[in-house]
């Protein structure tokens, strides 16, 4: 499909945003990046920036974007802590326990903490602060029968000291003393995308995302039943594209084009 097929035929009346490898790769913003959100916005499209980070609270990761030259808000940044957080209340859940960094608990202002008899074990990213008691606390929760959720499974992710084992590789360790699945709400599972859609008061069918993973961002929207616009920024691989069942509805260089893509 070219960019004037899906301007005009199948104009998405909102748009995910995902953040790194999109809008900035490491400490750099992605040149145009600024310049794109900013001609979204003055256009009247709403969008919500949508990122797996579960280490941080929403308004840390809008305080980044203002440092980039992004103003934005708290409530334009969608997480897989949000995601949770609405999946919970669906299933009228309120007793959680929480595998998250303290400061990240203010994104679930409605919930009780328990470490005794929660209804659902949430599992995120602690960085440093995993310990095997924390761990062996949650692995006794979850078989006395908690929920069990995992913001994420990214395996592992990439700091100032080099790789790092991410929440998926708890999440992974749980799900094998257990012998439970946990269910996923982050990227690339359909509660995000239902959620951050819904969030604009749009269905998953009615927004795109545009990001640079083909296997979260791309394979998740098309699941969700949304359209997809993939960057060839950040971790881009051509020969993955090449040799995927589930392709985008566009491919552009970079977001710097996705204004001209949607608005021309």
């Amino acid at each position: 499909m070219n960019r004037h097929e899906l301007a005009h035929r199948n104009k998405p009346s909102g748009l995910l945003i995902d953040l790194e490898g999109t809008v900035w790769d490491g400490d750099a913003l992605i040149h145009g990046a600024d310049q794109a959100v900013n001609a979204l916005r003055e256009a009247g499209v709403p969008f919500r920036f949508v990122t797996n980070t579960t280490r941080v609270p929403r308004g840390t990761i809008a305080r980044w974007l203002a440092d980039f030259g992004i103003p934005a808000t708290a409530d334009e940044v969608f997480t897989p802590a949000l995601a949770a957080a609405n999946w919970l209340k669906d299933r009228q859940i309120r007793r959680v326990f929480i595998c998250l960094p303290p400061h990240t608990f203010e994104e679930f202002p409605d919930f009780i903490f328990d470490e005794q008899v929660p209804e659902a074990v949430v599992i995120g990213d602690m960085g440093d602060g995993w310990t095997i008691e924390i761990m062996n606390t949650a692995f006794r929760l979850l078989l006395a029968g908690a929920e069990f959720v995992a913001l994420h499974k990214n395996r592992y992710w990439k700091t100032g000291r080099g790789l790092c084992l991410d929440a998926g590789a708890f999440v992974a360790a749980l799900e094998y003393a257990t012998g439970r699945t946990a269910t996923l709400v982050g990227k690339p599972s359909r509660p995000l995308f239902e959620a951050a859609a819904r969030s604009m008061g749009l269905s998953p069918g009615e927004v795109a995302m545009v990001g640079d993973s083909l296997s979260t961002d791309i394979v998740g929207a098309k699941a969700a039943g949304s359209r997809a616009i993939l960057v060839r920024t950040g971790k881009f691989d051509e020969e993955e594209l090449g040799r995927s069942a589930v392709q985008p509805d566009l491919v552009v260089d970079s977001l710097a084009a996705v204004p001209g893509a949607l608005l021309s």
